[in-house]
């Protein structure tokens, strides 16, 4: 079963921290237990899925080049 920000938020060892700092600690234990075992590729891919996943959710169009293009700025 997978643990939800809930789940993360009633843990005993954060619950004397104040709420924005509980949840703050918890999305960070969230995010570590969906990443263990992930190799550097696959945490780059992670994060790189969630980033487009909030630019699109804010209507936001990066603008960057890739390291990995041929194009100059």
């Amino acid at each position: 079963m997978k643990k939800t920000l809930d789940d993360y938020m009633s843990d005993p060892d954060l619950a004397d921290e104040p709420q924005a700092l509980r949840e703050v600690h918890a999305i960070r234990l969230m995010i570590q237990d969906e990443t263990k075992g992930m190799t550097a590729a696959e945490h780059t891919a992670y994060y790189h899925e969630k980033a487009m996943a909030a630019f699109t959710r804010l209507g936001i169009t990066p603008k960057y080049i890739s390291p990995y293009s041929e194009e100059k700025p």
